[in-house]
């Protein structure tokens, strides 16, 4: 077939223009993403004037005819590269007509934990707990809403100007959120949450130095003595990383009922069944929240029922289904201190409707919880237990607790900071932990002033 040359529109040729003019460097520099754009297009435009269905073919064939004709690009523009370098654009074209572009390098990165886009030049990734700026950049907003359009795509979910936000579950378990103009001033802005595959175990949680010996003979007794538990946390603690870990620990003979805004769990559980909330279309029909999620997951014959995050109205069903004999059951929330969390759940049942009491209220609260375990993530990007506290009922009108371990930090004899746990000299009063008094001892988890 004989080649034609297909004309580019002003912007692409604008684009390619400035790259011929300005020697190329190719380390993500704007000459890159000048001669990224206009082969691109190039192409596409090839694709469609061979009316080609790409979509079919394997994906050595697709590689070979993208270096192809991208080396036919280079060589009919004249532009200036060398072969590396044509490697560079051709590997890029490759990305953008099978995967997602600059992020599909970061998307298939299990080190990743959140990639972070604020418009199209600015990608910051999150390594261990550090926030850091990546190399990779789009060529502008448009290209940047493409791919974004494209991952949403077979997800059912729309993004444009009627429908300017967007929270999706991503197919490989992650998480994306995306808010374009005119809601965010600065062009796309995207948060996108990733999570292993496996899921971390309390071992590695262990090695990690999440928590202590001691502490994890703690966790491991109140997961088997079917005490109910919240992990309280900021943004990115680890609470859900931890709320997998806790699962492990539940008897495989038993039934697990989890419910989430956005499905993140990964139980290493054998019987979970998964309940994730739907939004509605966009009348505002079809909405199904977590309140009725966790109130018809009372009619599934759960043993233990695991809220992904306790965030709104669900805090009345959680707190009924805890005191109505599903104990053993679990959930995150948002709080800096477990008096927080007291303080959050509370306001989120007056929010709710509640219509007992101030003093009702908290001793419900007190009766469901037995503990509470608050995660965080100091700096350097650890991610550690700070504190187990359990509440151990109501006085004066007050949720009383008491502390059974706190974490603290220390710089040993080279100055480098390192993380150590406190026991307070209290052990636990919770009944449900009766059955594994000389565990715990055996373990250095009850220590007694």
């Amino acid at each position: 077939m004989e080649n034609k040359v297909t004309p580019l529109n002003p912007a692409a040729a604008a684009l390619l223009e400035e790259a011929l003019i300005t020697p190329l460097a190719f380390d993500q520099t704007e000459q890159f993403q000048g001669v990224l754009s206009a082969a691109h297009e190039h192409l596409l435009n090839r694709i469609e004037d061979e009316r080609l269905d790409v979509d079919s073919w394997a994906p050595d064939t697709i590689a070979k005819y993208v270096r192809m004709h991208t080396a036919a690009f280079v060589q009919e523009w004249r532009i200036p590269v060398n072969e590396e370098e044509m490697e560079l654009v051709a590997a890029a074209l490759h990305k953008e007509l099978t995967g997602f572009g600059p992020l599909e390098d970061l998307l298939l990165d299990p080190s990743i934990e959140d990639i972070l886009i604020n418009g199209f030049k600015d990608v910051h990734i999150s390594q261990g707990g550090v926030l850091r700026r990546a190399q990779q950049r789009f060529t502008d907003d448009r290209h940047l809403l493409r791919i974004l359009r494209r991952i949403l795509a077979p997800l059912g979910r729309r993004l444009d100007d009627s429908n300017p936000m967007v929270d999706a579950r991503l197919p490989n378990g992650g998480r994306l959120n995306a808010i374009i103009p005119p809601l965010a001033v600065d062009g796309p802005m995207v948060s996108i949450r990733k999570f292993r595959k496996d899921p971390f175990t309390p071992a590695e949680l262990l090695a990690k130095g999440t928590f202590d010996h001691a502490m994890h003979a703690l966790l491991n007794a109140m997961v088997l003595g079917r005490c109910n538990i919240l992990i309280s946390g900021g943004t990115s603690s680890g609470k859900t990383s931890l709320l997998n870990a806790l699962a492990s620990f539940v008897p495989h003979d038993e039934r697990v009922v989890t419910i989430e805004d956005t499905a993140e769990l990964s139980l290493n559980h054998p019987h979970v069944v998964r309940l994730e909330s739907r939004l509605g279309g966009a009348d505002g029909n079809g909405v199904v929240s977590i309140r009725e999620l966790v109130r018809n997951s009372l009619r599934m014959r759960p043993d233990r029922i695991v809220v992904g995050e306790v965030r709104g109205a669900e805090v009345l069903e959680m707190l009924q289904a805890m005191n109505t004999g599903h104990d053993g059951s679990m959930a995150t929330i948002h709080a800096n201190s477990p008096r927080d969390c007291l303080y959050r759940m509370e306001m989120l049942a007056g929010f709710a409707g509640f219509q007992g009491s101030e003093e009702s209220l908290r001793r419900q609260i007190a009766s469901a919880v037995d503990f509470i375990i608050q995660i965080s993530r100091l700096a350097g990007g650890r991610r550690v237990i700070t504190s187990i506290t359990e509440i151990t009922g109501v006085t004066d009108n007050l949720v009383t607790t008491q502390e059974l371990f706190r974490h603290e930090s220390f710089y040993d004899g080279e100055n480098l900071e390192r993380d150590r746990w406190i026991g307070l000299g209290f052990h636990p009063h919770c009944h449900k932990l009766e059955p594994f008094r000389q565990f715990l001892r055996s373990a250095g988890a009850e220590s007694y002033s």
